[in-house]
C-alpha cells in the first residue's frame, strides 16, 4: 500500500493496513529521531490519568505492542486497569492517530525474543532501574548497574522476571489530518463484533 492522501469520505475498510501505511511514511518522510514514539495514557487507583511517551514495537491486527518494567508506575496502573489510550503525532505531515483498547501482557516467548534483541547495556540497566521508584541521587543507580554488570560478567544477561511487554487491542483507531484552515480531517474505527464501523468527525 503506497502513501496517497486519505479520502476521509470513502475511507478504506481495514485501519490496520492503513495505520500500517502511515507507520511506513512517517518512517520515512516525517524527520522525526523517533517516529515510532507514542504517548501511551493509563489511569491509576485513584482515577487520575497519567501519560508518558513509550516506543511502539509491534502492530498487527492484535494491536500495538510496547515493552517496559512492569512494576513501574504504568505497568502498576496497568495491572488494576487494563485499559490504555495511545496517541502517534508527526508534526511535519500533521497527522495523528489516536488508539485505545484493552491492554493484555505478552506470553514469557514473546518478551524473552525482544529482550534478547536489546543491547547489553539495556538489558543490564533493566535489571539496575527500580523504574519508578525514588532515587537517592545518581551514584545510586550507578551503583546497582556495576552490581549488575559484576553478577553478568561472564553471562548473557536474562530477562528479569518483571520485564515485558503490553499489547493495547484496536478497539477504537481515530486517524487526523491537519489542514492550514484548522478544519481538521478525521475519521474513526471502532471494533464490532470482528467487523469495523467508521464515522466521520468534526473537527
Amino acid at each position: 500500500m503506497t502513501d496517497q492522501p486519505l479520502d476521509f469520505d470513502h475511507p478504506p475498510t481495514d485501519p490496520v493496513a492503513l495505520a500500517r501505511n502511515w507507520f511506513a511514511c512517517a518512517d520515512r518522510e516525517s524527520g522525526q529521531p523517533n517516529p515510532n514514539a507514542m504517548t501511551l495514557a493509563t489511569v491509576g487507583e485513584d482515577g487520575r490519568p497519567s501519560a508518558r511517551i513509550v516506543l511502539l514495537k509491534g502492530f498487527d491486527e492484535r494491536g500495538a505492542v510496547f515493552f517496559t518494567n512492569r512494576q513501574s508506575m504504568k505497568g502498576r496502573e496497568l495491572a488494576t486497569n487494563p485499559h490504555a489510550a495511545l496517541v502517534f503525532h508527526w508534526d511535519q505531515l500533521e497527522r495523528q492517530i489516536r488508539i485505545s483498547g484493552e491492554v493484555e501482557a505478552l506470553t514469557p516467548e514473546e518478551d524473552d525474543a525482544y529482550f534478547a534483541s536489546r543491547g547489553r547495556g539495556s538489558r543490564i540497566g533493566a535489571w539496575a532501574s527500580r523504574q519508578s521508584a525514588e532515587l537517592s541521587g545518581r551514584s545510586e543507580l550507578e551503583d546497582r548497574v556495576r552490581e549488575f554488570e559484576n553478577r553478568f560478567a561472564d553471562d548473557e544477561v536474562p530477562r528479569p522476571p518483571h520485564w515485558g511487554g503490553f499489547r493495547v487491542s484496536l478497539d477504537r483507531i481515530e486517524f487526523w489530518q491537519g489542514l492550514p484552515s484548522r478544519l481538521h480531517d478525521r475519521v474513526v474505527y471502532t471494533a464490532d463484533g470482528g467487523n469495523w464501523t467508521t464515522q466521520r468527525l468534526q473537527p
